[in-house]
């Protein structure tokens, strides 16, 4: 089965950086977003993860630069950070997002979360960032929620899709946390996409195995920025090769 690359463009303060752990004062920087972007779709990647984390953590946005990568690449780009009213779902979906990811909203904001993807479809996910048993929201900065729980509740709303993070590996280069997708796929039959922690090649090859079960993508971040693996490497080993 072949899975989908998604390389990460997180954006801070202008800036491309990916966080460790989720810590906003635990962050590698790497220039102009809109330069990364670029540099991964000319090396192949078909979809791209924009995450605007200032408005995640609630501290300013983005959106332009959000906008610029979404309208100015020849590929699918799934937005998240900050998704939390009708406003921001909405500057995303016009601004040409082939997905929005829903995350503190889906915490904080059920009602409005499932309304939203029972209206949207394919065209909205959740994000489950979880420490353990536990999902995180506000840029992994709260608590909020059980697993078991939530993702009742999304199921019944009719959710299309997940994002998944084990925030407690993200950003570390210490491997994906494979235990919680398998949970999070046996609690749904739609499809999930994993992040963090990513690698090796030897890592994408393990998400790879767990396509069977529902994987669809890989979210990859630091390893791609520090030169890790290449684009190329990782969509042959996701493409089973």
């Amino acid at each position: 089965m072949s899975l989908t690359l998604l390389p990460a463009v997180d954006i801070s303060d202008g800036h491309a950086v990916q966080l460790v752990q989720g810590e906003a004062d635990r962050k590698r920087q790497y220039g102009d977003p809109v330069t990364a972007a670029k540099r991964w779709v000319d090396a192949g990647a078909q979809w791209l993860h924009v995450v605007d984390l200032d408005a995640a953590f609630g501290h300013g946005d983005n959106a332009a630069t959000v906008a610029r990568i979404v309208s100015e690449l020849p590929v699918q780009v799934e937005v998240s950070g900050g998704i939390r009213d009708d406003a921001s779902l909405q500057r995303a979906l016009e601004a040409g997002a082939a997905r929005v990811n829903i995350g503190t909203a889906a915490l904080e904001n059920p009602a409005w979360c499932d309304a939203v993807v029972a209206a949207y479809g394919e065209r909205v996910a959740v994000s489950l960032d979880a420490r353990g048993d536990t999902l995180s929201a506000h840029g992994w900065t709260r608590d909020h929620g059980g697993i078991d729980d939530v993702v009742a509740r999304l199921e019944a709303a009719g959710c299309r899709r997940y994002v998944v993070t084990d925030v407690t590996v993200d950003g570390t280069l210490s491997g994906p946390g494979l235990a919680l997708l398998r949970r999070i796929c046996d609690m749904t039959p739609r499809p999930v996409i994993a992040s963090g922690g990513v690698a090796t090649l030897e890592d994408l090859r393990a998400i790879t195995e767990l396509g069977r079960y529902g994987v669809e993508g890989v979210i990859v971040g630091t390893a791609l920025y520090e030169g890790k693996f290449t684009v190329a490497q990782a969509m042959r080993v996701l493409e089973g090769q």
